[in-house]
């Protein structure tokens, strides 16, 4: 069984999901892939990851820079699993391409790894901000796609701090 809970954050709510010990899904309300990963049986219940993720997204939502110390457990296939390890790796207020883990996922692999394969699974994170899919950017720099809308991109990222000259939309929006 997953249970879920409603968090409303200052970007409008958000549901997480737990399988009742780690967090398992976040998701803005409405945005693309919203709940690819949750079963059919769910239930509303408060339980002390909910209380933790929630004290976290509050810390975070306050412009503080919240230690990443909750219990994750996003579903997934072992690649997608490999890109978002990478993502836990980005510094707060720090950006990457889809380009530079592509990279360090070949190095990992001594595969070829496409930019495009990364945006698949970057696109398909189920939790989003604790697994910070939004500090990925184009080769260019500039703001590609966001499960979440460009605009809850822009503001996250504002958020974090980086310099609004940084943070660019493009006309197509490609993922590279």
């Amino acid at each position: 069984m997953q249970f879920i809970h409603t968090y409303h954050s200052p970007v409008g709510s958000l549901t997480l999901s737990s399988d009742g010990t780690s967090l398992t899904g976040l998701w803005f309300d409405g945005q693309k892939y919203f709940g690819s990963t949750l079963e059919q049986d769910t239930q509303e219940k408060p339980l002390p990851i909910f209380q933790q993720a929630s004290h976290w997204l509050d810390c975070y939502f306050a412009g503080k820079h919240p230690e990443p110390n909750i219990p994750l457990a996003p579903v997934g296939s072992p690649f997608r699993q490999a890109v978002w390890e990478l993502l836990l790796q980005i510094p707060y207020g720090r950006l990457t391409t889809y380009g530079a883990i592509a990279k360090q996922l070949q190095l990992q692999t001594g595969r070829s790894v496409s930019a495009q394969a990364v945006g698949g699974a970057v696109a398909h994170n189920p939790i989003s901000i604790l697994i910070p899919c939004h500090r990925v950017v184009g080769a260019s720099g500039s703001l590609t796609g966001y499960a979440g809308g460009l605009e809850k991109k822009i503001h996250l990222l504002r958020l974090e701090g980086v310099p609004s000259d940084l943070l660019r939309i493009p006309k197509a929006d490609p993922i590279r």
